[in-house]
């Protein structure tokens, strides 16, 4: 079986277009998407509308929950929520509040936005020091709560990252789409970056336990994505897209 796997979009339309264009020259047998789709300053109705037209096996992530379940405290607060919110209408709400939080896709592969209990959780990181750091096999193998898939697709972290467990399973994250770079404050203080604009993706092919990973980098018109986060006043998002680093 040949995968290509999406994860974190991030509303990027413009970086999720390019991805599809160079995987329908790859002749995948699926496509799927790891979640965290929506949210983001750019073109979250857009993104929304490019995913219908294409046929891609979908999960939720931790950011698709929010948009959702965004309280109007939140949403006063929350200048981009707003935004969100209203470039989005009813059905792409509908569409997401629909969608699974893990998929057993077969025998041997299992999706999930984050590790397979908890969409909030990094499943191959450690953030806690500010920068990310391969968590120890022992602290992997506990996340995945005894999952025996032998391919596990995570996203999340928004690095592109493969390992492989003791127990000899193959976890791959195929990094961000949308976002190569983002800090956050939550449950502690912590920057992810990629260190350059691209959209991230994966191919993944085997079956079993005999899997190949190839990590792709692909170029598009960041500047337009740039433009619409300037235009909503998120100069931090400017720097992540255009940089693939977090705003000091």
């Amino acid at each position: 079986m040949r995968l290509a796997l999406l994860s974190d979009i991030h509303s990027n339309v413009f970086a999720l277009d390019a991805v599809l264009r160079d995987i329908r020259r790859e002749c995948v047998d699926v496509i799927v998407n790891l979640g965290d789709i929506l949210y983001g300053p750019i073109a979250p109705r857009d993104t929304f509308n490019l995913l219908m037209q294409n046929e891609i096996v979908t999960i939720r992530g931790n950011q698709d929950r929010q948009i959702y379940e965004a309280q109007e405290a939140e949403i006063a607060s929350n200048p981009t929520m707003q935004f969100i919110l209203d470039d989005l209408g009813t059905a792409p709400l509908d569409w997401m509040k629909s969608l699974p939080p893990t998929i057993q896709f077969n025998e041997d592969i299992f999706f999930c936005h984050g590790t397979p209990e908890n969409d909030l959780v990094y499943l191959l990181e450690d953030a806690s020091s500010g920068s990310p750091v391969l968590r120890s096999n022992d602290d992997i193998m506990a996340l995945l709560a005894g999952n025996p898939s032998h391919l596990i697709c995570c996203g999340h972290t928004h690095l592109a990252r493969s390992v492989s467990t003791r127990s000899n399973q193959l976890i791959v994250n195929p990094g961000s789409v949308g976002l190569p770079a983002y800090k956050d404050d939550e449950p502690w203080v912590h920057a992810m970056e990629n260190f350059s604009h691209h959209a991230s993706y994966a191919i993944v092919e085997g079956s079993g336990r005999s899997w190949s990973v190839n990590h792709k980098r692909i170029d598009y018109d960041v500047r337009k994505a740039v433009e619409a986060a300037k235009s909503r006043n998120r100069d931090d998002w400017v720097s992540f897209l255009s940089t693939g680093r977090a705003v000091n």
